[in-house]
């Protein structure tokens, strides 16, 4: 085969899928604990954790080590919804700029594919990311308050019957709104540390760039989307009481965080989404890189190369 054919458009959206669900079975605990640390707290009640590293042991002991990975069907769910869109529409977006630009895209441009993505990959999301944060959150309430989904299907097949079909976006406005933040952060400067670590001299196309490449991506998405990303998880976990809900949007869980945990609380577990999401985008973006050069070399009969992003 010639390595001039171009690789399957519907491989863009499975290599994306595929590599974000790979990375979450490896960290898919440190996303229960950020979770966990993330609602404590909430209208000033008193702290269950003092750090990540008690958050950890202290579900460990009371859950066991399954209680670590409880809502990993919902989180592999939004894996193969969020992540085979946002990262299948980038890449497309990305190689229509190259061909009718003839050029790598800049920061900007970059940052409004990012933007795309992130927006059209969290509205396909939504439902996975309600479950998610439901089920992993369970586990701190008394028993008597404990939904108790038995999986991802019935988490959602009885969201919609209980509360409504329209329940499962619930949150959808920041959740695109985090995702728009955490796409445009982390897809541009992924890309952008590419180019400037190749530009460098120091690196070529291989894992170690890609790990460096993607460390740097990690931290700076971090530190740009948490606050939207507690307003999400608030947002999806809390519960009506009354007929009233706890919150009446995002700017308003901003608003009584601030006022009740104080303003560094946005950043509330820190640590773990870091640790979380510094390997996650490590191992997505390698995944993700290593099947497009194998399907490169093996399939199209080329030489390996990147994924385009």
């Amino acid at each position: 085969m010639s390595d001039k054919k171009k690789q399957p458009g519907y491989l863009k959206y499975l290599f994306g899928g595929l590599s974000g669900m790979g990375a979450t079975l490896v960290v898919q605990p440190l996303d229960l604990v950020k979770t966990r640390m993330q609602i404590q707290g909430e209208g000033g009640a008193a702290r269950e954790y003092k750090n990540t590293f008690d958050a950890f042991t202290g579900i460990l002991r009371k859950e066991g080590a399954t209680g670590l990975y409880k809502g990993i069907g919902a989180g592999l769910l939004r894996q193969a919804t969020y992540t085979t869109t946002r990262l299948g529409v980038y890449t497309a977006l990305n190689e229509t700029y190259r061909q009718s630009q003839g050029k790598a895209p800049g920061l900007l441009a970059s940052m409004g594919m990012g933007m795309i993505a992130g927006a059209t990959g969290a509205f396909v999301g939504t439902p996975a990311e309600v479950s998610l944060i439901r089920m992993t959150a369970d586990g701190r309430l008394p028993l008597a308050e404990r939904r108790n989904y038995t999986s991802v299907v019935n988490a959602l097949s009885r969201i919609a019957k209980e509360e409504g079909i329209l329940m499962l976006w619930r949150g959808c406005i920041p959740t695109m709104g985090r995702a728009m933040v955490v796409n445009m952060a982390q897809l541009a400067s992924y890309s952008q540390a590419k180019q400037y670590l190749l530009a460098s001299g120091k690196f070529s196309e291989g894992i170690q760039m890609h790990f460096v490449a993607s460390m740097i991506s990690g931290l700076i998405t971090t530190a740009a989307s948490m606050p939207v990303d507690i307003a999400k998880t608030r947002i999806q976990n809390m519960k009506v009481v009354d007929g009233k809900p706890e919150y009446k949007g995002a700017i308003d869980v901003l608003i009584k965080v601030i006022r009740n945990e104080g303003f560094f609380a946005l950043w509330k577990g820190f640590t773990p989404y870091y640790a979380r999401l510094g390997p996650h985008t490590v191992l997505t973006f390698i995944l993700l890189e290593q099947m497009n050069s194998a399907f490169n070399r093996y399939v199209m009969g080329g030489t390996g190369g990147s994924s385009g992003i």
